[in-house]
């Protein structure tokens, strides 16, 4: 018996390790549909992305409210020295990942403020839009395709 059957997966599919909360906005997500003739970044487009970020900005506070009540309740002096090493290798772990996401939440919050001054959803090198599917993808994008495109080759290039 495959592993995909043992897990209750399709085949074919990739395991589910580290997967999103049941709740999670990335697996009850429903694309936004425009209407025809819709303006970009329309009153209804500005409020699904709003509502994404902070969704997304919400689930992320949680997580790290959960970290520091796991650090208060987890406090415990291992006599063991290798158990004492896992420990500390498990927060270590912990506290690079509440890292990121806290740069992420300052980058979601910066987003919102963006919306907020009505310049949401352009590119910020040549001013095009972004459009719906890579905001949906990465709802705090600040340039197009192309200019990102750009920008990694240019870095690829100083890196040699």
């Amino acid at each position: 018996m495959s592993a995909n059957a043992n897990s209750g997966q399709a085949p074919g599919q990739a395991p589910n390790r580290g997967a999103a909360p049941a709740d999670s906005q990335f697996v009850n997500f429903t694309p936004y549909t425009p209407e025809d003739g819709e303006d970009y970044m329309s009153a209804r487009q500005v409020e699904h992305f709003r509502g994404m970020l902070e969704s997304w900005r919400r689930e992320l506070m949680e997580q790290v409210d959960r970290t520091v009540n796991h650090l208060q309740d987890e406090a415990s002096n291992f006599p063991d020295p290798v158990d004492r090493a896992t420990q500390e290798e498990e927060l270590g772990i912990e506290l690079r990942t509440r890292d990121r996401e806290r740069r992420l939440i300052r980058k979601i919050t910066d987003t919102l403020a963006r919306i907020d001054r009505d310049d949401y959803g352009y590119c910020d090198t040549c001013g095009v839009e972004i459009g719906l599917r890579r905001l949906e993808a990465r709802p705090t994008a600040t340039q197009c395709v192309d200019c990102k495109a750009l920008e990694e080759l240019r870095e690829r290039q100083l890196r040699g």
